[in-house]
């Protein structure tokens, strides 16, 4: 294993590691609906406030997901020494 592929594996397993972190930290899809159902007063601080980090995280994901699939690409296309 060259140095090249050693430090490409390495990176694809802490962005593996990154992606799996950022997509469990994203709340469901059916948390606004069953804080609705309970009757949760939120202010809209509150609401704005979630609403960015949900928007940030799901931003990231993108982003992880898109250097992933580029460096399995990568991965795929160096030389097995």
């Amino acid at each position: 294993m060259t140095t090249v592929q050693l430090v490409v594996s390495i990176i694809y397993f802490l962005l593996a590691l990154a992606l799996i972190a950022v997509v469990m930290l994203q709340s469901g899809k059916s948390a606004g609906l069953s804080g609705a159902i309970a009757g949760g007063a939120d202010t809209f601080l509150s609401k704005n406030k979630a609403k960015s980090a949900d928007a940030r995280l799901a931003r990231m994901t993108k982003w992880i997901a898109i250097v992933f699939m580029i460096l399995t690409l990568v991965q795929c296309l160096l030389p097995n020494a």
